[in-house]
């Protein structure tokens, strides 16, 4: 059972590994600004490692050998954004200015999160995906859509659009019910997705309403730990 639980641990990190070398290429090359890359990397590696859980086996060492994969990864962005690793494909796709220090910002809280829920979560709740899914495609979507259509700001604040609120709601309410629902059918979960919707609607509309707040570099940790202390209430 562990070598099926190594090669799935394998595998899991290559393909994480290709998509993020991808999208470091794409920016390097200039092919994408680097804060597209670094939104597409923030709604794609998420849904990918979630849904390489299922070459695991139901073994007690499953979740802590899928964690070692964002915690790799999250290793990596210490060191580059440190400097102590020098790789200037990673910067340009995960940092918004080029500056190495923004990796340790939003990009490593995005690793912790995935490295702790993946351990405290893992597929005994839906909870943890959920509150992984509202981030990932939530927060990616606002950004890309907020910057590129957003003309009307918030009153409470002036840096975030309501083009960019929808997008939040919408992008993190489809992602987490698409990824939901293989798990269900697989049987991890109880009940159909109808009676996940509600739930995951009102995560959602408080997600984002925690996402537009003036709370910059940490909402990647704000809006988390609403969807875990929601999800608590209502699942």
């Amino acid at each position: 059972m562990l070598n099926n639980e190594f090669f799935a641990t394998i595998a899991t990190f290559v393909i994480a590994l290709i998509w993020l070398r991808l999208n470091d290429f794409a920016a390097d090359r200039g092919w994408i600004s680097s804060k597209l890359s670094r939104k597409i990397i923030h709604m794609g590696t998420g849904p990918i490692f979630v849904l390489c859980w299922f070459l695991f086996t139901p073994s007690p060492w499953s979740r802590f050998l899928a964690a070692l994969v964002p915690l790799a990864i999250t290793v990596q962005f210490f060191l580059v954004g440190t400097g102590v690793m020098k790789d200037e494909a990673a910067v340009q796709a995960l940092s918004r200015t080029g500056d190495r220090r923004e990796i340790l910002k939003g990009p490593l809280y995005y690793g912790i999160i995935f490295v702790l829920l993946t351990v405290v979560y893992w597929v005994d709740s839906p909870i943890g995906i959920i509150a992984l899914m509202l981030m990932c495609g939530g927060d990616g979507l606002a950004d890309i859509l907020g910057r590129r259509y957003g003309s009307k700001n918030l009153p409470w604040n002036s840096n975030k659009t309501w083009i960019g609120a929808i997008s939040m709601f919408v992008g993190g309410w489809i992602m987490a019910i698409l990824i939901m629902i293989p798990f269900i059918v697989s049987g991890f979960f109880p009940g159909s997705i109808n009676s996940y919707i509600l739930p995951i609607t009102v995560i959602a509309i408080v997600g984002t309403i925690i996402e537009t707040l003036a709370i910059k570099d940490i909402d990647n940790i704000t809006v988390t730990l609403t969807a875990l202390l929601l999800g608590h209430l209502l699942l």
